[in-house]
């Protein structure tokens, strides 16, 4: 289960106070008391830090009574924003107003003859009399808007009230695309919940949501003219116990589209925040919702269901003329219902096997005079590409759309690291970089067993902030077709907008400082020393981000009658702890080497910025019995078996919380280093089954397995690692107990030694495979 803290503590991570948080030197041991007695700075709750900012003498007092003074209806829009996010986040209600014949207070000014340094540019002085935010397009002034809100100190229930520091501050993005992609294919979020990203999207400054449409596991846009697409390919029966109704046994499909009248909603809405919506309807490949709703448009003509499994799929769209006139009709839509420049048209993870296997695929490549799949997949894009070009329309798709060439206007995506993007550039395309391996926002961001499911690998805090968009071997004449930075979030595993917000909060905060500020201004340190501040205005504007950043984990080493406890924050934050089960407070010790405690031991430790905790205090309690356990979280993958490590969801119960495993599906072993087996005289496992839903394409033979010895496969343990001789084999059963799960326990060998012990589940058991929840070991004889 997700080992997590509710929503009634996340709201109490963090004081008002840090908002008042300065630079105050690195965050590490040696500055911690420096960093609880900081000096109020101006500069300490900007994000993303402006390009200029100069810090004047004394402050301008506000109450209700501050008027805010706007003249015209773009200056009044970006007054009212302020206001509106004033009386959110601090209690304070501000009245916008004419500015005619008025003097003093909050003016936004629009001064299209001024020059800012671009459209989106815009200038604030705060003096103890006076508050003016100036543009030369209401875009700017937007962004004015949201920089003085977030100099706002104080609450105006609060002795002092609101205040805001004397400042002037010129400012300017670095890139013109500074992009969230949300997935709303493979798990569906409310209008409601993509207003709510919206809004935060604007208070990042951010200007592009890309919205992921349509995919193998959902079509998620009403298509008037093709009306199955929504109703047929928007459904899909989950896989395992989560598709099924546990008291009937009947089906329990997942649905959801968006009409065209709420898409059109969302457009009007995002625009107002100065946010242009680019829609990614995908082709050729991920293709197999649209051809369960048609069975036509694909290859075999065969009916297909709308898919359950993740991974790469191999679904293609045909290249018949009908299915290219079915497109363009689908996109014709398309454009009346988006009105930015940009439509995305995916082009990404088409495996050919379809088009390779198909006659009728084949003569149509004769007949085209196409040399390979490649350039049959350069055809099908050029000719989406003549479509949307013909009605004042850019193409942009992944950077597979690079493969067999591609038209000159067409913009580049790059994903698969940055070298499509410098390719791209380099033949004159222009670039949006999102590389999976820094801006993919399911990856984990922490190696906390609170962790959500989700990707492979890690993509930390500091990889999206430190990613820098502009790679330094592209050729100067060739940087200015990189339009900006992209990070994107896929669902396969977010089930639910609490998980959409941990992924996304506070990674988009880096984001949005990489996409905006100077490369020179940029500096981690500092971003860690304002982002308290910004987590406090998440909560305060109804965001869950995510808490695993700021928790202190543990690492515990056994030793004869004591631990050597590690205590540590993903972040680098100062740890302060107690042994007495007290709350940690900023008067704790702090933490500064390993701890060596007599056992039992309980450590009580939280990670603390601005002399505020920034986490509930995480207790770790450490005895004979919980140093014999290990969870999944905490074993380690088996080396050299081509490992693809995920954490995955369990398929039930159909409502409410489920079990969270770590398990490699190329090949599903544990590895317990360094195993104390003194005087152990058994091993138990705990043990569950979940659906193997995932379609691997060319990646399948990778997929490993110890042959099977008996009808169901065996859990083997070995010693001295994975190569090692084994020590217990365990048959496994046709099923789990009721509860999902099954206990299994091996006798051992004691010994004096420490081992590396490895547990691997022989055979192919799809459709379902066993994962561990845990390991025990069990003592024949009580420790010294």
């Amino acid at each position: 289960m997700i080992r997590a803290c509710s929503p009634l503590l996340r709201t109490l991570l963090i004081g008002l106070a840090v908002l008042l948080a300065a630079a105050c030197g690195p965050l590490d041991a040696a500055s911690a008391g420096a960093e609880e007695t900081a000096v109020p700075d101006p500069a300490a709750a900007l994000v993303p830090a402006p390009v200029s900012l100069r810090a004047g003498d004394g402050r301008f007092a506000l109450s209700a009574a501050t008027p805010v003074h706007a003249e015209g209806a773009d200056a009044a829009a970006a007054a009212r924003h302020f206001a509106a996010y004033a009386a959110r986040s601090h209690g304070l209600a501000l009245e916008v107003g004419s500015g005619q014949g008025r003097a003093g207070g909050i003016r936004f000014d629009i001064d299209a003859g001024a020059d800012f340094g671009g459209p989106e540019a815009y200038a604030i002085e705060v003096a103890p009399e006076t508050v003016r935010v100036s543009a030369a397009d209401p875009r700017g002034l937007f962004y004015g808007a949201v920089t003085l809100w977030q100099l706002l100190q104080g609450d105006a229930d609060r002795t002092g009230g609101v205040a805001l520091p004397a400042v002037r501050i010129q400012d300017a993005p670095r890139f013109g695309w500074r992009g969230f992609m949300l997935d709303s294919a493979r798990h569906f979020q409310s209008v409601e919940e993509i207003k709510q990203l919206l809004d935060a999207m604007a208070r990042h400054k951010l200007n592009v949501f890309h919205w992921h449409l349509t995919d193998d596991q959902g079509w998620r846009i009403e298509i008037r003219r093709y009306p199955r697409l929504a109703e047929v390919g928007g459904c899909r029966i989950p896989a395992g116990d989560g598709g099924v109704d546990p008291g009937t046994g009947a089906p329990v499909p997942y649905c959801g589209y968006y009409t065209q009248a709420q898409i059109r909603d969302i457009v009007a809405y995002a625009a107002e925040r100065h946010i242009t919506v680019v829609p990614e309807i995908d082709v050729p490949g991920h293709a197999q919702a649209a051809v369960a709703a048609y069975p036509e448009l694909g290859v075999t003509g065969e009916q297909v269901e709308v898919l359950n499994e993740w991974g790469v799929n191999q679904t293609l769209f045909n290249v018949e003329e009908s299915t290219f006139e079915f497109l363009e009709n689908v996109l014709a839509e398309v454009v009346e219902l988006f009105p930015g420049t940009y439509i995305h048209v995916g082009g990404d993870e088409a495996v050919k096997d379809q088009w390779q296997a198909s006659e009728r695929v084949q003569a149509r490549m004769r007949e085209l005079g196409l040399a390979d799949e490649a350039a049959l997949q350069s055809h099908f894009i050029k000719r989406m590409e003549r479509f949307l070009v013909a009605r004042g329309r850019r193409l942009i798709g992944w950077d597979e759309i690079l493969e067999g060439g591609l038209p000159p206007e067409a913009t580049v995506m790059s994903w698969r690291g940055i070298e499509g993007g410098i390719e791209a550039a380099r033949q004159g395309h222009d670039v949006v970089m999102t590389p999976s391996s820094e801006l993919y926002l399911d990856y984990l961001q922490t190696d906390s067993p609170n962790e959500p499911p989700g990707r492979p690998a890690m993509v930390t805090l500091e990889q999206v902030y430190r990613f820098e968009p502009v790679p330094p071997g592209l050729e100067a004449e060739r940087r200015m077709h990189v339009l900006g930075v992209q990070a994107n979030l896929w669902t396969e595993h977010a089930r639910t907008f609490e998980r959409v917000q941990h992924h996304v909060f506070p990674r988009l905060a880096a984001l949005a400082e990489t996409a905006w500020t100077p490369a020179d201004r940029r500096e981690y340190d500092g971003f860690l020393r304002r982002l308290p501040a910004q987590m406090q205005r998440y909560r305060a504007m109804g965001i869950e981000p995510a808490t695993t950043p700021f928790e202190v984990l543990a690492d515990a080493t056994r030793n004869r009658g004591s631990v050597t406890v590690a205590l540590r924050n993903p972040l680098g934050y100062p740890v302060r702890y107690t042994l007495d089960g007290s709350e940690p407070g900023p008067g704790s010790a702090i933490y500064r080497a390993p701890l060596d405690l007599a056992l039992p031991a309980t450590v009580r430790a939280a990670a603390f910025h601005g002399g505020v905790a920034l986490a509930p205090a995480a207790t770790h309690v450490f005895d004979d019995a919980s140093l014999l356990v290990r969870t999944d979280e905490q074993l380690g993958t088996c080396p050299d078996t081509g490992r693809l490590l995920l954490r995955l969801e369990d398929d039930g119960p159909l409502h409410g919380e489920r079990a969270i495993f770590n398990v490699t599906i190329f090949y599903p072993c544990w590895l317990w280093p360094e195993a104390d087996l003194e005087g152990i005289a058994a091993l138990e496992v705990r043990a569950g089954r979940i659906p193997y839903y995932f379609q691997l394409a060319h990646d399948e033979p990778n997929r490993k397995f110890l042959p099977a010895s008996t009808a169901h496969g065996e859990l083997v343990v070995q010693s001295g690692g994975c190569q090692g001789p084994r020590v217990a084999t365990l048959p496994l059963p046709a099923k789990p107990d009721a509860d999902g799960f099954i206990t299994l326990r091996a006798p051992l060998t004691p010994t004096a030694d420490r081992t590396d012990l490895c547990l691997t589940f022989t055979g192919d058991t799809r459709p379902t495979m066993w994962v561990l929840d845990r390991v025990r070991l069990l003592p024949g004889r009580p420790r010294p």
